[in-house]
């Protein structure tokens, strides 16, 4: 598996392929991850809290013996935080080599499109995520789909190898 970004803009031109993405909510935003990156869904459960942490790590989880961060995705793009709800999903994605937890509002569907339909970001991104987060948007029904790249969440930031650095 690759650690680049699912749908190079450049690329599209000379292939046009089936791109598989899973879709979830965040502050009423619909966005997609590459199906690939994505270990599993789970219902939320306790967090251990971690001293010492950025803001947006909410904590760790043992997963079937596995120690998992995890991320609120809501405080990682600086959204005001609500109470979870029978929706509040973690999704559990390989990022930079490592298991993490994104927990997010709802996880909707798979989606499967061609790569050409992708359209290439925006120069200004109005609202909450930093551009170079974004790989794409695709025009889903009445909505757009912002399509996210895990890996680049955290480049630059101390956290950049979270699945082998120790919390």
């Amino acid at each position: 598996m690759s650690n680049n970004a699912l749908v190079k803009i450049d690329d599209i031109e000379r292939n046009d392929e089936r791109v598989q993405l899973v879709s979830f909510m965040l502050a009423g935003e619909e966005y997609g991850v590459e199906v690939l990156k994505v270990r599993e869904i789970i219902r939320m459960v306790n967090i251990t809290k971690m001293p010492n942490t950025p803001h947006y790590i909410e904590g760790i989880i043992n997963l079937r013996g596995k120690v998992i961060p995890i991320i609120s995705m809501r405080n990682r793009f600086g959204l005001c935080n609500t109470a979870d709800s029978t929706q509040t999903r973690i999704m559990v994605m390989d990022v930079h080599g490592g298991l993490t937890g994104f927990i997010v509002d709802g996880v909707s569907e798979v989606i499967r499109i061609q790569s050409s339909e992708v359209q290439p970001p925006p120069n200004i991104v109005s609202g909450t995520v930093d551009q170079e987060f974004i790989t794409g948007v695709f025009n889903h029904g009445d909505r757009m789909l912002i399509i996210m790249d895990t890996d680049r969440l955290f480049e630059g930031e101390a956290i950049a190898g979270l699945g082998t650095v120790a919390l």
